[in-house]
């Protein structure tokens, strides 16, 4: 299998076992929270369902949290000189290298039959818990729980187990890959306004001439 993409003028074709990080901006150009997580993220359930973790970054407009981006880009800026000369590592002082490819080659975990059991029964209660809001809203989620985020999890488990060495992912890693799931993927599918309001046609133009007026977000 192979991944087609299409960036800039630029096309290539990469095998299908490199890792793809992808960023998109929503339709509007900025997510609006009055709007359903499938009228904000409008890509095909196709696309999502391939992608382990899926993250929603807002830009809040936050003082404290402006300050410390703003100076942590400065510091970037201010120190890049320094970090080009202290670039030159050997290979022997390269540490996190040789852990990574230590990881990569000499660990190969499983999980356990405890593991499995606890994935098999979390991964049929998500399964529910979206089929139950669905019935509730009456439209599908922007983002399918299928077999896809079964596998995606057991990746995660499992990578979790590789990064302590460990040969038998347990039920810890399977709980923190959940966590990792729940926060991301499961946050992202339950995002924006899911419940429809039955709007009369003067309600529904009060509506548009409202968002005529304020910007997203306001």
């Amino acid at each position: 299998q192979t991944i087609s993409i299409a960036k800039a003028g630029i096309t290539t074709v990469l095998n299908s076992r490199t890792s793809v990080l992808a960023a998109a901006n929503p339709p509007s150009g900025r997510y609006d929270d009055l709007k359903t997580a499938q009228d904000n993220i409008d890509l095909q359930t196709t696309i999502l369902s391939r992608f382990d973790l899926i993250f929603i970054v807002k830009d809040i407009r936050m003082y404290s949290q402006d300050k410390i981006i703003a100076n942590h880009i400065i510091k970037v800026h201010a120190s890049a000189d320094a970090t080009l000369g202290d670039s030159t590592t050997s290979k022997e002082e390269n540490w996190l290298k040789r852990y990574i490819q230590y990881c990569r080659t000499e660990c190969h975990p499983r999980l356990s039959d405890s593991a499995s059991t606890l994935l098999q029964n979390n991964y049929v209660k998500i399964r529910q818990d979206m089929r139950r809001q669905a019935n509730e809203t009456g439209e599908a989620a922007a983002i399918p729980i299928t077999v896809r985020q079964l596998e995606a999890i057991v990746r995660l488990s499992e990578a979790l187990a590789k990064m302590k060495l460990s040969h038998v992912a347990t039920e810890v890693n399977v709980q923190e890959a959940l966590r990792l799931f729940t926060v991301s993927t499961m946050d992202a599918a339950r995002s924006g306004i899911n419940q429809q309001v039955n709007l009369t046609p003067e309600m529904a133009q009060a509506e548009t001439q409202i968002k005529r007026r304020i910007g997203i977000g306001n």
